[in-house]
């Protein structure tokens, strides 16, 4: 089990905005997930990993792969209240799910 988020590399966010937004939507795909896929990868470590997607489009497409597949996931928006406009849309995250299953949707992604 694990959780891939992907972070987009196009809009400039600082380290502590990445961090911020990984955050965001590690949680928000956690809750989207069943009991069992939550109690299953709470129980392994929670195993993620953060990854680099270059546009708003590509994250977009990502999004739709993992809805088509079944798969819990989130797309996160800014507030906008420090770096950027609000509603600029910043990660997503996909999983938990069995690893293979997240890898379908994210393995060609390179890490950040």
């Amino acid at each position: 089990m694990k959780q891939a988020i992907a972070a987009r590399t196009d809009i400039g966010m600082g380290t502590g905005k990445l961090a911020a937004q990984v955050a965001h939507a590690s949680l928000k795909a956690y809750e989207n997930a069943g009991p069992d896929a939550q109690r299953e990868w709470k129980a392994g470590g929670q195993k993620k990993v953060v990854l680099k997607v270059k546009s708003e489009n590509d994250l977009f497409e990502l999004a739709e792969q993992a809805r088509r597949e079944g798969l819990p996931h989130a797309v996160i928006r800014d507030a906008g209240h420090t770096q950027l406009d609000p509603g600029t849309v910043t990660a997503l995250a996909v999983g938990p799910a069995r690893d293979n299953l997240v890898d379908r949707v994210t393995g060609d992604l390179s890490l950040f």
